[in-house]
């Protein structure tokens, strides 16, 4: 059992760039594989980005393609959400989670981040 805890959340300007991490306790946080999603006031929660267990596959939303990129480190037991160009339509709360290589499922998720992009 894993526990994600994100950070990296804040206030930027609109163009700005954040880091966002995800980090968990225990050893075996390096074999799931682990999503971004988000969630803005009134909306449902969307897909951001995933990456497989060993990082060698990942995929983002066309929404955030060319400008959000997952990437993982295993050693530090973190995965790294880096968004740049941001946008007031990126405001949303911020969440990562952990699951199978081998399923669209996610077992354990962490309680969020806010990212707030001013325009």
């Amino acid at each position: 059992q894993v526990q994600p805890v994100e950070s990296g959340g804040g206030l930027v300007q609109a163009g700005a760039s954040l880091r966002l991490s995800c980090a968990a306790s225990g050893r075996t946080f390096s074999t799931y594989a682990v999503g971004w999603f988000r969630q803005a006031p009134g909306k449902a929660r969307e897909f951001v980005a995933r990456i497989t267990s060993r990082g060698g596959n990942s995929y983002s939303a066309d929404s955030v393609k060319g400008r959000f990129t997952i990437s993982r480190d295993n050693a530090k037991n973190t995965v790294y959400l880096q968004m740049n160009g941001l946008k007031p339509e990126d405001t949303a709360v911020y969440y990562c989670a952990a699951g199978q290589d081998f399923t669209s499922r996610y077992d354990y998720w962490g309680h969020g981040t806010q990212v707030t992009v001013s325009s």
